[in-house]
């Protein structure tokens, strides 16, 4: 029996209960970045890093900034050259995009290409 209770006393040893695994410690929750609530359901335009860019409809968001978009197209570009648009386009659907890769968002509606003045 006394070994038994060593036994079990020993077990525990070097394990802390209280570790931010086991859910003791709160974190403050962060707030995301830009308010997309004004832009759900609506059509948006999305630049991810690495130069790919698609157009649909937000339906959903979270604080990592996290999107799921419907109805998307992706506006294709030249093989060779990410910044030049190739003018084909390619229809995806239903999109989970992930925040970390996000470059920009902005609403379709309002907005216009125009040339670039610096070329």
């Amino acid at each position: 029996n006394q070994n038994r209770q060593n036994y079990n006393q020993g077990s525990n040893q070097g394990r802390d209960h209280t570790s931010a695994r086991s859910g003791s410690q709160r974190f403050p929750k962060r707030d995301a970045i830009i308010d997309l609530s004004k832009y759900e359901n609506k059509s948006i335009h999305v630049k991810f890093t690495g130069g790919r860019q698609i157009t649909g409809i937000l339906k959903g968001y979270d604080q990592l900034m996290n999107l799921v978009l419907d109805n998307v197209v992706e506006q294709l570009s030249d093989p060779d050259d990410a910044n030049i648009p190739s003018g084909k386009e390619r229809k995806l659907g239903l999109v989970v995009v992930r925040g970390p890769l996000l470059q920009s968002i902005y609403p379709e509606d309002g907005t216009e290409i125009i040339e670039n003045p610096f070329l």
